[in-house]
């Protein structure tokens, strides 16, 4: 055998030996410990679920085999003093994991102890979410963070549209991180917590009493529910004596009654009437054959001990912890590694200390076992057990239960991968996740009082309090919105359609009017909106207009009135004079017109002269004939067109009905135009619309306080130089009437319904242009209030009874002043109206002289050809024929010159023809001559 064969043996050997080695030094027992509180709803589950759960472990020759795991467990007593002692005493162990602990508050104390000893803290039933892996390293959740329990109350709360809801919590670390969570999950939603009623973790019947006494005085009647298990059944208790669990109150409660009402079973649930109609939450098990076995082995095993208790979720959840360790335990121990524990020097006992800190040791390999604990993945009685990047377990769901007749019914399903589902989650992992709002649906649910309809959720808050409503007071209009003596005299159109509106609401909503402004300007509108955001105010009612840097801040009704931005200018009569029949067209209209007569006129003669008679004669019959036809087609259009005995040539047609088109169209302007200007009203100022109004440097007027002056500027960028606040009527007519040379203005910009006052009692001014934007005028509440909705409807229902217009009508139709429904500013018509309508049809007349010069010029070609029959045709010697030929290339040049063409296009086709034929003829009969003296030549 080589010594290469002998080297490789001998490796394989020491290998082997290691190995057994190892496995002979493996520890034949680990202890686990475990912090919770014994006598308790969450407790009892748990510590009959662990030590079944560890009997399993050791059972089990695949995980940690010829070695036992030992569970040491400590009572915590629901003290954070007393849980951080025994966690102290629990250490001295050398334990290499703790399970635990039970409540949050605890865990946040204990959990600086495990960092400094680098022992692993899994809690099955601590869910704050401020328990993070950031502050705590080694501490590990192994059930679901409220953080997700919370989001699930947020949807649930969406899904019923509700907008507030009231916060009822144990004050703790467990209480005031859930709802820290639920108040980011339901801004999400864009609702919110209405109102804290924090309960102190020792508070008696008394003190529960006096705190849902308060919160029955909020509007919110959705209540959350996020205490202790233990305590929270007299919270129920309490609210049924009050009366708040009935009719049109929601009561949302968190996973610790479902904890509670697991445990106590369905034939003690039979006399708790007084929760019928919750909802409540609970971590989803999913159906399994070890969750079966897991029941029917505890059913056992609680009838041998005759326990009364029920198993609820946090024992699935405390049983699964214990097989989350032992399996990282056998990965870390069949890596090789050692239990082993040293002394930490800052741990040494003070001079006569008797807390023998010295006896608290540091797991050596704390690290390496969390490490193992973080790569767990497997499916447990609860799921799957699997760690995400923050160290939450992966796939948190919730049942959503209804509490009524003898038990609790499922009514549908929360989880973080698909939302609110009929579906059971483990159904919806093995598709796409979506979370879109038309796919979240809830079978129906039971509500307090026997209800199925969905409760509104909220009521007008009980707390003595009228309604904060600002009113604006306004220098004029005073009938939109007017105070007299004392805060109650307040009257107006807005006042009369916001009180018809209250009543229609099916509460009574007592309100106090607030005067804003001192009658003597008008005040800043938007200032009124940040005081209802700014909660100095809860409404604001009078003529508000819905515009977008409002809503951003406050929350409106449905517009009860359309009030847009118009303008309104001075206009003034007209009287007719003797030239009126002018003005319809301008110069240069006038002048296109004429010289367009006098070119159809000439190419109408130009296509007719040759073949129509009356296009003919001398020349001045002719120039008579050209201007005579053009201008008589103005007036006779009709009947040329219909009898089309003045037009023979197609060319001519063709321009001709071309022609009477646009003389229908420029008659019907003219007829249009002169009857506007001999009845219309025209502006005083040129003013005729928005565009106008922009481009011109007038000054502008503008409504006082108004959004008016922000939307010139900030929209249109019309110089604030320009602008000129009013406040009054008045003050209107006043700057109107003197116009921009005297100090006035051009034109005012103002909403409709103002400017329909305004001008029901001044007859002297108009509304030029067109209505350039569309907002309407709404009451203002403070964002995410729940009147708005409701005031919407009755709104609605005003409008649909009529009601919304007899208010209107009332208020502000004043007939002291006629209504004029002329137009005004009428204008003359330019050529810049119809030049391309005449551009075009001078291309259609260009067009129709080149077909016809293409045709005249084909004639001319054929005519001179025939001319040459005309010459004699000398044959007998060649001297002859050079002098022939020579005369007859003279003649061909002077028919082509100009003249000759010019006199050819004047001849009458009809006499051109007859010349053709004629020459025609001759040259038949030249050539049969010819053709004779040739043969009796020859002969």
């Amino acid at each position: 055998m080589g010594t290469v064969q002998l080297m490789s043996l001998f490796l394989v050997v020491l290998a082997a030996a290691r190995a057994v080695s190892v496995a002979g030094a493996r520890q034949r027992e680990v202890a686990v410990g475990a912090l919770f509180t014994y006598n308790s709803t969450i407790g009892r589950a748990a510590r009959l679920a662990m030590e079944l759960a560890v009997d399993d472990v050791n059972a089990d020759s695949t995980v940690l085999p010829g070695t036992t795991l030992n569970l040491i467990t400590q009572d915590t007593n629901c003290s954070g003093f007393l849980g951080t002692i025994e966690a102290l005493q629990l250490m001295e162990k050398n334990v290499v994991a703790v399970i635990g602990p039970q409540s949050s508050g605890i865990g946040h104390a204990i959990s600086h102890v495990v960092n400094e000893l680098h022992v692993p803290l899994l809690s099955f039933a601590a869910t704050d979410p401020t328990l993070s892996a950031s502050e705590y390293p080694y501490f590990l959740r192994t059930t679901i963070s409220d953080y997700f329990q919370m989001h699930a109350v947020a949807s649930i709360v969406d899904y019923y549209q509700w907008k507030q809801v009231t916060a009822i919590f144990v004050d703790d670390d467990y209480g005031r991180g859930g709802v820290s969570a639920l108040g980011d999950a339901l801004a999400a939603k864009r609702a919110k917590i209405s109102y804290k009623a924090a309960i102190p973790p020792s508070s008696n019947a008394d003190m529960i009493n006096d705190i849902l006494l308060r919160v029955n005085m909020m509007e919110s009647r959705v209540m959350v529910v996020h205490v202790n298990p233990d305590t929270g059944m007299n919270i129920f208790s309490i609210a049924n004596k009050l009366r708040m669990i009935a009719n049109g109150y929601v009561w949302i409660v968190t996973d610790w009654l479902a904890a509670v009402l697991d445990s106590i079973g369905s034939r003690d649930l039979q006399d708790m009437s007084h929760i019928h109609g919750l909802i409540v939450l609970r971590q989803n098990i999913p159906e399994s054959n070890p969750k079966n076995k897991l029941v029917y082995k505890w059913n056992n095993v609680a009838h041998n001990r005759s326990i009364t208790y029920g198993l609820n979720s946090y024992g699935f959840y405390a049983y699964d912890t214990v097989w989350i360790i032992a399996r990282a335990i056998h990965q870390f121990l069949n890596s090789g590694r050692q239990i082993s524990f040293s002394t930490d020097p800052r741990l040494e006992d003070s001079n006569g200390s008797i807390l023998h800190l010295s006896t608290l040791k540091i797991f050596d390999g704390g690290d390496q076992l969390l490490q193992q604990l973080l790569l767990t993945n497997f499916t447990g009685l609860t799921g799957s057990v699997q760690f995400d990047s923050d160290r939450n377990l992966v796939h948190p769901a919730y049942d959503i239960l209804n509490i009524g007749g003898t038990g609790y019914r499922l009514v549908g399903y929360w989880s973080n991968y698909s939302g609110i589902s009929i579906a059971a989650p483990e159904i919806l992992y093995q598709k796409a996740p979506n979370t879109s709002t038309s796919s979240q649906q809830l079978y129906k649910v039971v509500w307090p009082g026997g209800s199925t309809t969905k409760p509104r959720g909220w009521v007008f808050p009980n707390n003595g309090q009228p309604l904060r409503v600002g009113v604006p007071i306004k220098a004029s209009f005073k009938e939109l919105v007017s105070i007299g003596r004392g805060s109650d005299n307040v009257t107006g159109y807005c006042i009369d359609i916001f009180n018809a509106a209250i009543k229609l609401l099916p509460y009574p909503v007592p309100c106090e009017f607030i005067a804003i402004g001192d009658g003597r300007k008008n005040p800043n509108y938007d200032d009124i909106i940040n005081m209802v955001a700014a909660n100095s105010l809860d409404a604001a009612v009078g003529d508000f207009a819905i515009v977008r840097n409002r809503t951003k801040i406050a929350e409106f009704t449905l517009p009860y009135i359309e009030s847009g931005l118009v303008i309104v200018a001075p206009v003034k009569k007209v009287t007719s004079n003797t030239w009126a029949f002018l003005k319809p067209f301008t110069l240069e209209m006038w002048c296109a017109i004429g010289s367009l007569y006098i070119f159809v006129g000439v190419v109408v003669w130009i296509l007719e002269h040759r073949i129509n008679e009356e296009f003919r004669g001398s020349p001045r019959r002719q120039v008579i004939t050209i201007f005579w036809f053009s201008f008589s087609t103005m007036f006779f259009s009709h009947k040329t067109l219909a009898s089309g005995q003045n037009i023979v040539s197609t060319l001519g047609r063709f321009v001709l009905i071309i022609w009477l088109f646009l003389v229908l169209i420029m008659n019907s302007s003219y007829t249009a135009s002169l009857t506007s200007i001999l009845t219309v009203q025209q502006l005083a100022t040129g003013i005729t619309g928005l565009d106008s109004l922009i481009s011109s440097a007038l000054p502008i007027g503008y409504q006082a306080g108004k959004f008016t002056r922000n939307y010139l500027i900030q929209e249109l960028n019309v110089p604030e130089s320009r602008l000129v606040p009013l406040n009054t009527i008045q003050e209107y007519a006043d700057a109107l009437n003197r116009g921009p040379k005297d100090g006035g203005v051009a034109a005012i910009v103002d909403e409709m319904a103002y400017v329909e006052l305004f001008l029901s009692k001044h007859c002297n001014f108009r509304i030029v242009g067109h209505e350039f934007t569309e907002e309407g005028w709404g009451f203002a509440f403070q964002r995410d209030s729940p009147l708005p909705t409701d005031l919407s409807t009755a709104i609605l229902q005003l409008s649909e009874s009529g009601q919304l217009r007899r208010i209107h009508d009332e208020w502000l139709l004043d007939p002291s002043c006629a209504s004029d429904d002329s137009e005004v500013g009428a204008t003359r018509l330019d050529l810049g109206s119809y030049w391309g309508l005449f551009l075009v049809y001078a291309l259609i007349c260009v067009f129709a002289l080149v077909v016809f010069f293409i045709r005249v010029c084909w004639h001319y070609s054929k005519y001179s050809n025939s001319e040459a029959v005309d010459e004699p045709i000398a044959a007998a010697t060649d001297a002859v024929a050079v002098s022939a030929v020579t005369e007859r290339q003279r003649r061909r040049t002077r028919l082509g010159s100009l003249n000759e063409l010019i006199q050819f296009v004047d001849k009458k086709e009809e006499g051109v023809r007859r010349t053709m034929k004629r020459r025609l003829t001759d040259k038949d009969n030249q050539a049969a001559g010819s053709s004779e003296a040739h043969s009796v030549t020859s002969a």
